[in-house]
């Protein structure tokens, strides 16, 4: 039986990816201050057509997060709001059920590999069983870079239906929108479509935003990026919550949004 609305809020609160949660304020203050002021590394592949000051992002992070909204608040512990998380799992729901319904067609992805792709690869596997089709582009396409281990050569792979960007050290942690370009960029050389959706987050979810394609990610308190972008109408769901969570923790969320349809 799929958990109900009840049932998530306290899993959410008991393992911390909404209530009281690990990312500190000053950090979430830094995040906001650097999309504000254009910082690529933020805007998550997209182009956030409004002026944003930093107390308009906080703003906007108040209503759609549900972080403090106290201005003066500048140090500490911050929050997410578990109703907010709720209410954007149920429109990520409705958007993931006309998927499974007409049996789309949709590339997973995340730059989150260690602990949302467990969680992806539970609804590919669901789309897979309804008839859609999971999209695979881009494998082995990549570019150099710099990371924590020093320069390396980045490529995209896939898991069990989900893209990560991958050096050799293994799955790496991005928020980068070059995969997602080089992943639709194939699809464009092969003459094959754009997916009809896209499950991602970070700049996988952007970048496919920003390309026109219907796209739904999960984003936590310190990345306005995609919360910007879905106020502006460019990103069809942001769902706010703790992106850090042990990836087992992540499976009642995804039995939450089958049991949805």
């Amino acid at each position: 039986m799929a958990p109900d609305r009840k049932t998530l809020i306290e899993h959410l609160l008991a393992t911390r990816m909404a209530g009281p949660v690990a990312t500190p304020r000053e950090n979430n203050l830094e995040h906001y201050a650097r999309l504000a002021r254009g910082d690529e590394h933020y805007h998550f592949g997209l182009d956030l057509g409004m002026r944003w000051s930093p107390d308009e992002v906080l703003d906007l992070m108040v209503r759609k997060v549900g972080v403090n909204p106290r201005l003066n608040y500048r140090r500490g512990v911050d929050t997410i709001d578990p109703e907010l998380t709720a209410d954007a799992l149920d429109r990520y729901a409705a958007r993931f059920d006309k998927a499974l319904r007409e049996r789309q067609r949709v590339l997973f992805a995340t730059g989150h590999p260690r602990t949302l792709r467990r969680l992806y690869q539970q609804l590919a596997a669901a789309l897979r069983e309804a008839g859609g089709t999971v999209v695979e582009a881009g494998t082995g396409l990549g570019y150099e870079d710099y990371t924590k281990f020093g320069w390396q050569q980045l490529e995209i792979r896939y898991v069990d239906d989900v893209a990560a960007l991958t050096a050799l050290t293994g799955p790496m942690h991005t928020h980068s929108a070059q995969p997602i370009r080089l992943a639709l960029g194939e699809l464009a050389e092969r003459g094959e479509p754009l997916p009809d959706l896209v499950v991602a987050d970070h700049g996988w979810c952007g970048g496919a935003a920003q390309a026109g394609i219907d796209a739904i990610g999960f984003a936590d308190c310190n990345d306005p990026g995609l919360f910007v972008g879905e106020e502006e109408g460019t990103v069809a769901v942001a769902v706010p919550i703790d992106d850090g969570i042990d990836a087992q923790e992540y499976d009642l969320l995804g039995d939450y949004i089958l049991g949805r349809g």
